[in-house]
């Protein structure tokens, strides 16, 4: 399996190259140059002047297509990978609800069965638990009749059946200091989120790990110039990535552009908290057993106010990122893949470089996804 992309355009970490070329030998990449591609014997791609970069890494999804990673059955797990390939997607946690531990279990044996049979879709590289550990006040869309007490041997008792990569929860809860430590010892991310959380309190969970901060700005505790919140130790501590809803509904212009201006590149994480109705037209849906009515994109609950995740498509993300702040798309990108595999130990992805996976987004003129490849195998094409 030996394939030629050329006459592209290259955007990679650090990397813009206006026209130039990649080879992947199986899986991996061989190959990264300028202007014209070397004589080649093997499959030849043009890609006709168009966008080539890393596969994008959406570390915070629930759902796409009309299905939810908590849906019972595993027919959840392929239309959502198969259909997230659309999106530029290239890999993803599986990131699950406030829900009873069986029905997380569910989840987690359903990752395991498309883990080892996925073909055409997006990789599943472990799941990322936003709750049932918040503080009930702070529970937004998350359903609060299962939320519970921290609780590490749940965590340990899920991550034997299939790894668990991230775990969000509301650092103000009792114990939340020796849980973030016991999840950083087991090299799982401890993320705050949905939280009244004061500075004090996230800086004890801090220095014992926690270094992301779950859809930054919604539900915690706010800037201010006396109570500091997390929305300040967000933006003042060099080593917590932010995760950003780039969607406009989550994020208002100037936040983006001040998060641009007070974090860098390296700190910054594109993700979509997707739920069932991304892709799908404004309607009726549900989100952990909560109704939600989705209107000109906008997902609430019932009350009309309560934001239930997004329908966020996650190149629209970049797109709206680099749109708003300005960056360059050498650096923008850093936060739709680089940013999360370094953080969460993915591996060698996020970056169109020598010995990284062959994970790859090809994107038209408008920063549209037109073809999408895994290992080096192309599974989604806009050309079918």
């Amino acid at each position: 399996m030996k394939k030629l992309l050329k006459n592209c355009r290259i955007i990679s970490p650090d990397v813009d190259i206006a026209r130039g070329y990649v080879i992947v030998e199986n899986d991996t990449i061989t190959a990264v140059g300028m202007g014209d591609a070397p004589q080649f014997d093997g499959e030849i791609l043009d890609l006709d002047g168009k966008n080539l970069l890393p596969g994008f890494i959406d570390i915070h999804c629930h759902g796409r297509s009309g299905y939810d990673f908590c849906d019972q059955e595993s027919e959840a797990f392929t239309v959502i990978g198969r259909d997230k390939l659309k999106d530029g997607v290239t890999s993803f946690l599986a990131t699950t609800l406030t829900l009873p531990e069986e029905d997380l279990v569910q989840v987690c044996r359903n990752a395991v069965e498309y883990h080892r049979n996925v073909k055409d879709g997006a990789n599943l590289l472990g799941l990322h638990l936003e709750g049932p550990f918040f503080n009930p006040p702070c529970a937004g869309a998350q359903n609060p009749a299962y939320l519970k007490p921290l609780d590490i041997g749940l965590i340990d008792r899920l991550n034997t059946i299939f790894p668990v990569k991230k775990v969000s929860f509301s650092p103000e809860l009792p114990g939340s200091t020796q849980f973030t430590a016991e999840l950083t010892r087991r090299q799982i991310m401890a993320s705050g989120g949905h939280t009244q959380a004061t500075e004090e309190e996230f800086e004890a969970c801090r220095l014992a790990g926690m270094k992301h901060l779950t859809h930054f700005c919604n539900v915690m505790t706010p800037l201010h110039h006396l109570r500091f919140g997390l929305v300040g130790a967000g933006l003042l501590n060099d080593d917590v990535a932010l995760e950003m809803i780039c969607d406009g509904i989550h994020l208002g212009e100037k936040m983006l552009r001040l998060i641009a201006k007070n974090k860098p590149a390296e700190k910054m994480m594109i993700i979509t908290d997707a739920m069932r109705a991304s892709g799908m037209p404004d309607g009726d849906y549900s989100l952990g057993g909560l109704p939600v009515l989705v209107k000109n994109g906008k997902a609430t609950l019932s009350d009309g106010v309560t934001v239930a995740g997004s329908t966020l498509r996650y190149y629209e993300g970049l797109k709206h990122l680099v749109k708003v702040t300005g960056l360059p798309l050498a650096q923008a990108v850093k936060a739709a893949g680089s940013n999360q595999a370094r953080t969460l130990d993915l591996g060698k992805r996020g970056e169109i470089r020598v010995g990284y996976l062959a994970d790859i987004a090809v994107l038209d003129e408008n920063f549209t996804p037109a073809m999408t490849i895994c290992g080096g195998e192309i599974r989604w094409s806009v050309a079918g």
